[in-house]
């Protein structure tokens, strides 16, 4: 009889049968089970795997799922949760390899959306309500905002496919998080420390448009308080293409809460509008729950360290409790901070987005010179690593780096919106 690990490696990868040496790790290579497949057209619809079911899966337990949800506008929709023995990290092929949450003991990173279910792209109208029909499904932890194009909805030019200029709208953040991923694999690293790695690929491309590839990387090791995300978008037409890219992290409860803050090293801090200009002096600090507060939204040039790398952290009002986003400013230049403190009924949240820009509409973007490119064939990669810290201790050691950082360098504080620039429009 196959061993355990024998039989799932036949059922994951659909093998009928095989040498014994490929159920085994021999040469210690990381093992492979496929999950969803749109090139072999795989799809396993229930799947568990813990570390006793895998030859050279490490000492300390941990444990991959993978479920298909039922009823209203999640039907169809799949999770697949990472459990690495402190994290709890639950992603959303269906939506584009987005994270639903992550939790750890009495720690949840996420919010309480009015948006309960998680809703399948299928049931998504992008256009709806002026092009803010992204809402309609938004409830994640992180969800990426892009890939042609992000931020607000509203008008933009394109070339045709008769060479003309044409008028089309942009709606809210694009459509990345709503695609379902093509292909989905769960690699165990037989090497210690053992990393689990969940890899989707995802595809935003038409005939006479975008050809864009993204190929993420959703990773921990087990016992660790840490996550990392590894995104690769490459162009996969044969002219320039234009690319967004914004990384909406949100936080609600319990880190989001009267007097917690964000830090960040910054050389330049202005408000998005006039109204955020009205709560510039307290950019960092939030409030409680407030029924009726109108978002404010502040935008960051940020410091990085010498190795390139920059550093954020949420913390609560009793600094015991934190979160914190690490990133190259090089593949991430700009940072968003979106303060949503209305009532949680209505969905108290905050956003710490590292991006490629910030959050107007492409045709700001294209005209302020923060429009990313990728040529023909050209790739650019993405990290952002993530940790969690409980105990003032830890919360304070995360502060003191972005101390660090910042040196002597007094942020730029400007009182009013920045310029817009000239878009050519009429």
């Amino acid at each position: 009889m196959l061993p355990r690990l024998c039989v799932l490696v036949a059922l994951v990868c659909g093998f009928i049968a095989g040498p014994p040496t490929a159920c085994r790790a021999a040469d210690n290579a990381p093992q492979k089970f496929v999950l969803t497949s749109a090139t072999t057209n795989q799809q396993i619809g229930h799947f568990e795997l813990t570390h006793l079911d895998v030859e050279n899966g490490g000492d300390l337990p941990w444990r991959v799922q993978k479920k298909t949800l039922h009823g209203g506008k999640q039907e169809g929709s799949e999770l697949i949760t990472i459990d690495n023995g402190k994290l709890q990290i639950v992603i959303v092929p269906t939506r584009g390899m987005n994270i639903l949450e992550v939790r750890s003991g009495d720690v949840r990173l996420g919010w309480d959306s009015p948006v309960k279910e998680v809703v399948h792209p299928k049931f998504i109208d992008l256009d709806t309500r002026g092009g803010l029909g992204w809402l309609d499904g938004f409830n994640e932890w992180m969800v990426r905002c892009g890939l042609e194009f992000a931020g607000h909805p509203g008008k933009d030019v394109f070339t045709t496919n008769t060479g003309d200029r044409a008028e089309m709208d942009l709606t809210l953040h694009g459509k990345i998080g709503n695609i379902p991923s093509s292909e989905v694999v769960l690699i165990v690293d037989s090497e210690p420390p053992h990393r689990l790695r969940v890899r989707g690929v995802v595809y935003e491309r038409m005939f006479f448009g975008p050809k864009l590839q993204l190929v993420t990387e959703i990773s921990t090791v087990p016992g660790s308080d840490e996550l990392t995300i590894e995104d690769v978008v490459t162009n996969q037409g044969a002219g320039e293409q234009e690319i967004e890219l914004i990384y909406h992290v949100n936080y609600g409860a319990p880190l989001l809460e009267e007097g917690a803050q964000v830090h960040v090293p910054a050389k330049r801090i202005a408000p998005m509008n006039d109204h955020a200009a009205s709560g510039l002096d307290r950019w960092n600090t939030y409030a409680g729950p407030t029924p009726g507060y109108i978002e404010q939204v502040y935008l960051v040039e940020p410091i990085s360290d010498r190795s390139g790398q920059s550093l954020a952290l949420l913390r609560n009002a009793a600094g015991d409790r934190g979160t914190s986003i690490r990133w190259n400013v090089e593949q991430l230049p700009y940072f968003t901070v979106w303060k949503n403190t209305t009532a949680v009924a209505d969905g108290y949240v905050t956003g710490l987005e590292p991006a490629t820009g910030y959050p107007y509409n492409r045709r700001v973007e294209r005209a302020a010179g923060r429009l990313a490119t990728l040529d023909a064939g050209e790739s650019r990669t993405f990290r952002l690593d993530f940790g969690l810290h409980v105990g003032t201790e830890a919360v304070e050691q995360v502060a003191g780096t972005i101390r660090r950082i910042q040196g002597e360098t007094q942020p730029e504080i400007l009182r009013t919106p920045p310029e817009m620039p000239d878009t050519g429009d009429e």
